[in-house]
């Protein structure tokens, strides 16, 4: 595999830009190499400023459900330019995304539409403070929710206590009031409302992560949180910026047969362009100015163009009844390989990630215990020999629509040697 191009180019990068990346998950030091350099992308596959050809399982880390550059969506946003990139105003393609968000989700009555999903969840956590006049939230350590000051805490910091941020740059009183519980522990939640059962403004998490790589939540995990929120008078908020139309339709919502009192989107939501949402029950939302008094305003929210391949891509969701069926066969062709080639592998719907660890993955603790030595090692084999995934133990794996039965059978081949590779 040639990289002089995409060596000259990050030499460039790294003068301008810290770590030569415009987003840390970018770069590949976590598997000991310089990051690629993408020219091109169509289908399935990706090609790097070298020329050479990958089958993709990052798809642009989950929006590409229909894989790059999917006619619809590029002539739908096409279409969208040449009327003009953006107004700053209202406009038709708005309410259209809204309708159609609203209507896959049951629970969200309203929404707001905005241009990433760290500004959704916290957006989210604003309207979620002031609709409920609390100022503490439960986070869960190993779930992301971007880069927002006060979910920056470190995972594994002891429970019951004042978090510690995780990043300098943000002061010990921004994360004072976040609150960390364990991923599908219901003592560690429980302990926390009644240490504070008064304080609680919401929950927030990833209804099945996939930032500590794929954990799903345990049987009625799930139902748990939606019954202590409404026990304490707190809210239930599913970050669904991944799970979101990547698990059916209606996203983990429909999923697992468990609805929250708001739900933040991205991803797939935005057909690829940068467009996120967030919205919950009326009485919520209409809290949110100009109606109510929690502030939150973006020049470039739901701008033509993202609206535009949103509307497309999920037009394309509606169309295809047999979509996540065929996403689901394409999966376990993936799983049952990794298994085969002794792979220790957490899989829901078209997410799934290997872990180096002999322990059953089920929360934060339980993937550190990965190797990431050999997942760094995995991770290049798969590389060298054509697959690009995430170059991080610690994500997840994405199935598209574009993925053929040759893609899949190829990969499983590579897989497969991958595995005797390392044993």
């Amino acid at each position: 595999m040639k990289t002089n191009c995409s060596d000259a180019l990050y030499h460039r990068a790294v003068k301008l830009m810290p770590g030569g990346v415009n987003s840390p998950v970018r770069a590949f030091r976590n598997v000991g190499r310089d990051p690629l350099f993408i020219d091109h992308a169509k289908g399935s596959y990706i090609y790097d400023a070298d020329g050479n050809k990958f089958i993709d399982y990052v798809c642009s880390w989950g929006p590409d459900i229909f894989g790059h550059a999917y006619p619809p969506i590029v002539e739908a946003v096409k279409k969208a330019c040449e009327k003009g990139l953006t107004f700053g105003a209202c406009h038709e393609g708005e309410i259209v995304l809204a309708e159609k968000i609203i209507s896959h989700f049951p629970s969200v009555e309203m929404v707001r539409l905005v241009n990433s999903g760290t500004e959704a969840v916290m957006s989210a956590i604003r309207a979620a403070r002031g609709s409920t006049g609390r100022d503490k939230i439960i986070k869960f350590e190993g779930c992301y929710h971007g880069h927002c000051d006060p979910l920056l805490v470190k995972g594994g910091s002891g429970l019951m206590t004042h978090a510690v941020p995780d990043s300098t740059g943000v002061p010990k009183s921004f994360t004072e009031h976040t609150l960390l519980a364990k991923y599908n522990d219901k003592r560690s939640v429980s302990d926390l409302f009644e240490t504070y059962p008064n304080e609680i403004a919401c929950i927030i998490v990833e209804p099945c992560a996939a930032n500590m790589g794929v954990v799903p939540p345990q049987k009625g995990y799930l139902q748990y949180l939606r019954e202590i929120s409404k026990k304490y008078g707190a809210l239930l908020i599913f970050d669904e910026v991944i799970t979101g139309f990547r698990l059916s339709d209606g996203g983990a919502q429909k999923f697992y047969g468990v609805n929250a009192d708001m739900t933040v989107l991205g991803k797939i939501v935005g057909g690829g362009m940068p467009l996120a949402a967030y919205g919950g029950r009326r009485d919520i939302m209409e809290c949110i100015s100009p109606l109510g008094q929690v502030y939150q305003a973006g020049t470039l929210s739901g701008n033509p163009a993202a609206t535009a391949a949103g509307i497309a891509a999920l037009t394309a969701i509606e169309q295809d009844p047999y979509l996540y069926d065929k996403l689901e066969i394409r999966s376990e062709k993936l799983e049952t390989a990794m298994r085969k080639a002794g792979l220790n592998v957490n899989r829901v719907g078209s997410l799934l990630t290997a872990f180096f660890t002999d322990k059953a993955v089920t929360d934060y603790e339980s993937a550190c215990t990965s190797d990431r030595g050999k997942y760094a090692a995995y991770f290049n084999f798969l590389l060298e020999n054509g697959i690009y995934t995430a170059p991080s133990q610690f994500e997840a794996m994405f199935v598209s629509a574009a993925h053929s039965d040759e893609d899949i059978d190829i990969t499983c081949n590579v897989i497969e040697k991958a595995g005797k590779m390392l044993h």
